[in-house]
Order: C-alpha cells, then structure tokens, then sequence
C-alpha cells in the first residue's frame, strides 16, 4: 500500500510518468522519420538524402543545447524544461507540415531538436537525479525499460496514421500527443522533489562514497570518448544493417524478422538489471556491453550473414545497447555525484550526438567505396576501443566516516 501511496503521490511518480512520457517522446521524435520523410521528401520533389538531413540537423542542435538544457533541469526541476521541450517538438512537427521551403523546413528541425534535447532520456535521468539523488539508478533503470517499447509503438503507429491520414497528418497527430499529452504530464504530473543537497560534514560510520570525481582530465575524456564510439557504432549499425544482410543474400521478410530482436533484447537485457539493480557495477556492465558488441561484429564478419547468425547478432547487439543505456546514466551519477549531474550528462551526450548523425552518411559511404565485411571489422575496431576507454577508466572509491554526534 505504501508503495502504491508513492507511486501515486509521492516522488515514485516521476518513474510512471517518464516511463510513459519517453515511450511517446522516443516513439514521436526518433523512430517516425525513417518512414516518413522518404514520403515528405518525395512529396516536395526533394532528394531523400535532404530529407534525412533535417533529421541530422536536429539531432547536432540536440547535442548542442544538451549541456545547457540539463543544466537548466538541475536548477529549476524536469517540469518546467522538459514541458517547455515538447511544445517545441509540437510547435516544430507542426510546421514541418506547411514548410514548403527549403529553408523552412531546415528551420523546423531546429525545434525538433530542441525537443530532443529536452525530453529524451538525458533530461529524464537528470529529473530522476534532481529527485531521488544518489539513489536514482534504479528509476534509472526502470525508466529506460519502458522506453524500450518505444519502437514497439513508435513505428507501427507511424505505419497506421501514414496509411490512413498521409505523412501530415501523421505528424500533425504527434504533435497534439506531444502538446496535449506529454507537456501536461511534464508540467503537472512530475513530482517537484528535490533530494540532491551538499553532502554533509562526516556523518556515518559505514562506508559512503569519496568526493565525487571531477568532470575533468582524463577519466572524463575517456567516459565521454567511449559513449561516443557506442552512439556511433549504435547509429551506424541501425542505420544500415538491413540493407547489408538483404546484400547478404537473406530476403526482405527474414530481414525485417531479424531486425525486429533487436528491441525485444534490448529489454530484456533491461529488465534484467532492473532486478539485479545495485549489485552490479555499472562500469562492469558498461565493459560487458560492449565487449559482447565486438564479439557480435566478429562473429557475423567471420561466419557470415546466415538467418540464425543474423538473428543472434541482432539478440547480443540488443542486449548490449539496452544495457549500455542504463550505465550512460548510471555511471556519470557514481563517477561525478548527483550535485551538477545534468551539466555533467549533457556535456557527455554532446560528442555522442554528433556522432549519431553523422554516423548513417558515414558508414553508408564506407560501404559503397569498401565492403560490408570491412564495416563489420571497422565495428569490431570501434567496440574495442569503447572497451579500452572502459577499462582505463578507476571510478572514485570508498572512505569510512566517523558518526555524527546525535
């Protein structure tokens, strides 16, 4: 009964309320564009690759901004920022529907990339920070399981609304779930809790975490270097991995069946640590990911794009990226301490969100001027060395402290 009280009225709400506001912020903002702006683009009489590149747009303004925005979140709390995020995101959505120009539609994106910035999963573990301070992994975690039913909503409504209403008014109907639905739960429905306060003075007799490490040197270049080389290689994969196991001879239906593991794993691989939350070190987890992203890229280079070689790839790539989510917000919190942590996160999400939109073009043309094989290999390259940052990084260790007097 307490926690049903909690979950209701007490901070616990924010877990329900970002659990479904990121499945529709995720499901409206990241997954649509792959299936509609091949139709926007062909309606305007423009190229798909300009079409695309509004997308990219986007996701370099989200990385721009995301420092600030998560910094402005530890300040003033998710309800102002992130509601403020999806009126953009339903302002920009809105306009992409009569942005007849070039230009215009450019501009659009930049709105959308301010969403993106402010409603996706840095902002909401920077919310979950602010409320439930050094103990927020868990609603970490939690959250990021939800979100992972986002493709499972995001694409086949898309699918729906473009077959019955038309690319406009596909995005017309997200921008009303977005300023109707997901603003008001944002600014009323999320808890104005704030747990993140200055470490008292010596207090305690068991063992309580040193002065969290700096954000600065080496350790945070590596932190930083690693989740870039993740989001790439995430981004570049995604992008591009069908088109490159149907060039490996499997047919169209096998292809989008295979495809389809790749969420299902990606939960899994969540809620597993949801139950084992606080007993594995994210940076552990964040080392195991990607060594089992270079093992996956080894195996389908070395033994080929065979139906069940395809299909335990995209099972281990999957449970990888589901995991490596969950330490992204996980291990900035135990490195660096809650105080300051959205600044910290979206200082660390800036390089990564650049290389997610410059990724697709890239490894699209490596492999027109190369080969598949070779991309498989430059992946295996890529996740060692995401590893090796991982294995170079020593988060900060445990010191006793004396009780406090009563």
């Amino acid at each position: 009964m307490h926690k049903l009280r909690d979950l209701v009225f007490g901070p616990g709400r924010a877990v329900a309320v970002l659990s479904l506001t990121e499945i529709l912020a995720w499901g409206i903002l990241i997954y649509p564009p792959v299936l509609i702006l091949p139709h926007l683009a062909a309606d305007h009489g423009w190229s798909l690759a300009f079409g695309m590149a509004g997308f990219s747009i986007g996701l370099v303004t989200s990385g721009i901004l995301s420092p600030t925005v998560c910094g402005l979140i530890d300040r003033h709390g998710g309800n102002i920022v992130m509601s403020l995020g999806a009126l953009a995101g339903a302002l920009g959505l809105a306009l992409l529907t009569v942005a007849d120009q070039r230009p215009a539609y450019l501009a659009c994106w930049l709105l959308i990339g301010a969403a993106m910035s402010s409603t996706l999963y840095d902002p909401a573990f920077t919310t979950l920070t602010r409320i439930f301070g050094t103990s927020a992994r868990r609603q970490i975690t939690f959250v990021t399981f939800a979100g992972g039913f986002a493709s499972t909503v995001g694409w086949p409504a898309t699918q729906v609304l473009l077959e019955h209403f038309g690319w406009r008014g596909a995005y017309l109907t997200f921008a009303a779930v977005l300023a109707f639905v997901v603003a008001p739960l944002h600014a009323f429905a999320l808890p104005r809790t704030v747990a993140v306060a200055p470490l008292p003075a010596a207090s305690s007799s068991t063992a309580l975490p040193v002065a969290p490490m700096r954000p600065e040197g080496w350790p945070f270049i590596l932190l930083t270097a690693a989740f870039a080389l993740h989001a790439f290689i995430l981004s570049g994969v995604t992008s591009n991995l069908l088109a490159m196991l149907q060039r490996g001879g499997m047919d169209a239906a096998t292809v989008v069946a295979v495809g389809a593991l790749f969420g299902p794993a990606q939960v899994a691989s969540r809620l597993a640590d949801f139950m084992l939350a606080g007993r594995t070190h994210p940076l552990w987890i964040a080392r195991g990911a990607v060594a089992l992203m270079a093992f996956a890229f080894f195996m389908l280079s070395v033994v080929g794009a065979s139906p069940p070689v395809a299909a335990l790839f995209a099972v281990a790539f999957g449970a990888a990226n589901g995991v490596m989510t969950i330490a992204r917000g996980a291990l900035p919190l135990l490195m660096y301490g809650p105080i300051g942590y959205g600044r910290v996160i979206g200082r660390i999400a800036r390089p990564a969100l650049f290389v997610q939109a410059l990724a697709p073009f890239v490894v699209a043309s490596a492999v027109e001027r190369l080969s598949d094989r070779t991309v498989l290999e430059m992946g295996i390259v890529g996740a060692l060395l995401a590893l090796g940052c991982f294995l170079a990084i020593r988060p900060p260790g445990h010191v006793p402290r004396t009780r406090r007097s009563a």
